[in-house]
């Protein structure tokens, strides 16, 4: 792994790479830049050009959506009830993938390959397909349209790769050291804590950035599963389209709020997101 990030340094040492890579930035932040710059733009101001010209009119930017975004309790609502569904979504996923991974990789219990086989069928399984059988299900439980639900799902789809994931990466771990710490004493649940989740957190790192960009962004199962009172801001912003169309004052700064939240989520990880991969890639 080493010798493998050694040469992806010397890589990105090369002037002409570092260049190419500022340039690769720079198209993919164009987007974010331009969405913010809108949404301090007002719908009159949007409406006569593009949001670049405000670069060169800095006067037309200000605030003023963003105090009126906090004052519609639709979109506000929604944002909460996106980090209700998504927080908790992401630590479920990434605690019971954990677990669940040491045991496929380093416990022996009855059926353990046969159930391991079972999480790899899941893969295969498109979320489509559940969709209706789920939500006649959650109808029968009292979930449908609530928050518990939408998270509910999100974690059993999610469970699948998790699983799949964190078990591969646990599995190619030195058996000498498990061994080892079984020899001095620790117990399982002390091993699984002290000594393999701080190994394992690039990869368990990785898994939580995708989980949570999964679930923020999701729509398809919150348009099935949330009512008006637990729906996240995706849905809320494909309302607020629907029904205004040019209530530009108001989706600029929501769509903005959606996407930074990610953003910042990445960037605060990204070091170990990259660690992950590259272990990963080597293995």
């Amino acid at each position: 792994m080493s010798s493998a990030m050694n040469t992806v340094r010397r890589g990105l040492g090369n002037g002409l790479v570092q260049a190419f890579l500022v340039v690769i930035g720079l198209v993919w932040l164009t987007p974010l830049a331009g969405l913010f710059v809108s949404s301090l733009r007002s719908a009159q101001d949007t409406a006569k050009g593009g949001w670049w010209t405000a670069l060169a009119s800095p006067g037309q930017l200000s605030f003023d959506n963003y105090s009126a975004l906090l004052k519609n309790s639709g979109m506000t609502q929604a944002f909460w009830n996106t980090v209700l569904i998504s927080v908790p979504a992401t630590t479920l996923v990434v605690v019971i993938a954990a677990l669940a991974g040491y045991a496929f990789a380093w416990l022996d219990f009855p059926g353990r390959e046969p159930l391991f086989l079972l999480v790899v069928a899941l893969l295969v399984v498109p979320v489509q397909i559940g969709l209706l059988p789920v939500a006649k299900l959650f109808g029968q439980l009292g979930l449908f349209g609530t928050i518990p639900g939408v998270v509910l799902f999100h974690v059993a789809y999610g469970l699948p790769f998790a699983v799949f994931l964190l078990r591969n990466y646990f599995a190619e771990m030195p058996k000498e050291m498990l061994e080892a710490a079984r020899m001095d004493g620790g117990s399982e649940w002390r091993i699984f804590t002290r000594l393999v989740l701080p190994v394992g957190r690039p990869a368990i790192a990785s898994l939580a950035i995708f989980q949570f960009l999964w679930v923020w962004n999701d729509m398809l199962v919150a348009l099935l599963f949330a009512d008006s009172s637990s729906q996240p801001l995706t849905v809320e912003l494909q309302s607020q389209i629907r029904q205004f169309g040019s209530n530009i004052d108001v989706l600029a700064p929501g769509a903005f709020l959606s996407l930074i939240v990610p953003v910042v989520v990445f960037f605060a990880f990204q070091r170990h997101f990259v660690q992950g991969v590259m272990a990963g890639s080597v293995k």
